[in-house]
C-alpha cells in the first residue's frame, strides 16, 4: 500500500497555501510558530462559538476553522465543486475537517493509503469474470419486472428509479480535460484549486497514483465541476438544503419497495468516498447473507440515507 496525497492551493494576499491543513499550514498561514498545543489553541479562538449546531457546511466551516481558514480554504472550492454557495450545502458535507496539529500532509486518516497494483480496472474485470456473474450491457431495467429475481440491488438515481415523478433531485457532474507534459507536473497525485477565479477545481497527475512505476513524462487531468443535465452522468448528489423534502418523499417511496435494496452513492443520495462506499458494498453482502441464512427480509436502505 503505496501513500498519495491530496492537496489544495488558495491564494490569500498573493501568498498560495495548500491543503490539508496541518502544523506547518496554520503556521505559515498566520505567520506563527505555534507548537502543536499552541496551534490548537489558536484554531480553537478562531472558530465562532456563537454557532452551537452547525446547519449548513459554511456554519460548520465557521464554527470549527474560522472566517480566515474558512474562506482561504474551503469556501472557493466549495461554490465551484458545487455551484451553490456553502450556506445552502448540509454540514455533513465537512463534517471530516482535514486539519492538524501535527506535519502530517495526507488527506485521509486512515492507516494504510494506497492504489491497487493493476489498477480497478483489473480488479472489476476479475468481479465480473466470475462463473455466477452474468453481466448485460444496454439492458433497460424495468422495475415492473423486478419481482422476477429474487432480489434487486439497485446502484441507479434514486429519483431515476421513479422515473422522476416527483421532480429532479440535484447533481453535480465533471468535464475532464486531458493535457501531457514533460517530467513532473506538480508533485503530487492531486491538486485541488480553492481560488475562485481558476476555472477547474482539481489537478490529478495519473503516475503519482502508482508510485511504483518509473515514467518519463506525465498525463494529468482539469476537472471541471458542473450541474449535471438529464443527458450527464451523475456524479455527485448535492443534497441542497431546500431539496431536502423532495429527498425524503422519494425516500418514503423507496421504503415502501419490495424485493428490492438501494445501495451506493446514487442510490442512497449521499455524498460517498470511494473507501466508504466499497466498505458500505461489502456490509450489503453481509446484511444480505444474514438474511438469507436467517430468513429475514433484506432491508430497502441497509445505510439509513436520512
Amino acid at each position: 500500500m503505496m501513500p498519495y496525497v491530496n492537496r489544495v492551493k488558495a491564494t490569500v494576499d498573493g501568498s498560495v497555501y495548500s491543503l490539508p491543513i496541518n502544523l506547518h499550514t496554520i503556521n505559515q498561514f498566520f505567520n506563527k510558530t505555534c507548537n502543536p498545543s499552541e496551534a490548537k489553541e489558536l484554531i480553537e479562538n478562531k472558530g465562532d462559538k456563537s454557532i452551537a449546531d452547525p446547519k449548513t457546511f459554511e456554519e460548520q466551516a465557521l464554527r470549527f476553522v474560522g472566517k480566515e481558514l474558512y474562506e482561504a480554504f474551503f469556501k472557493g472550492y466549495t461554490i465551484k465543486q458545487w455551484g451553490i454557495e456553502p450556506k445552502e450545502l448540509p454540514a455533513s458535507i465537512l463534517k471530516r475537517l482535514p486539519v492538524r496539529f501535527n506535519y502530517d500532509d495526507n488527506y485521509f486518516n486512515h492507516k494504510f493509503q494506497g492504489m491497487p497494483k493493476d489498477g480497478y480496472t483489473a480488479i472489476v474485470e476479475s468481479i465480473l469474470n466470475h462463473e455466477n456473474i452474468h453481466v448485460e450491457l444496454n439492458t433497460f431495467f424495468d422495475k415492473n419486472g423486478k419481482n422476477n429475481y429474487d432480489h434487486v440491488f439497485y446502484s441507479g438515481p434514486l429519483d431515476g428509479y421513479f422515473d422522476f415523478a416527483l421532480g429532479r433531485l440535484g447533481y453535480r457532474t465533471l468535464d475532464f480535460q486531458r493535457f501531457e507534459a514533460e517530467g513532473d507536473f506538480q508533485g503530487c497525485a492531486v491538486m485541488n484549486y480553492g481560488d475562485v477565479k481558476v476555472p477547474y477545481t482539481r489537478i490529478t497527475e495519473h503516475k503519482y497514483f502508482a508510485p511504483w512505476e518509473s515514467h518519463d513524462n506525465t498525463v494529468c487531468y482539469k476537472e471541471f465541476s458542473r450541474s449535471a443535465t438529464e443527458k450527464d452522468i451523475p456524479y455527485y448528489p448535492i443534497r441542497q438544503m431546500g431539496e431536502m423534502q423532495l429527498l425524503n418523499q422519494y425516500l418514503d417511496a423507496a421504503e415502501k419497495e419490495s424485493n428490492l435494496t438501494f445501495i451506493g452513492r446514487l442510490g442512497t443520495y449521499r455524498y460517498l468516498d470511494m473507501d466508504v462506499t466499497i466498505k458500505e458494498a461489502l456490509d450489503v453482502v453481509k446484511t444480505f447473507r444474514n438474511c438469507i441464512q436467517n430468513e429475514f427480509q433484506m432491508p430497502v436502505f441497509v445505510v439509513n440515507p436520512r
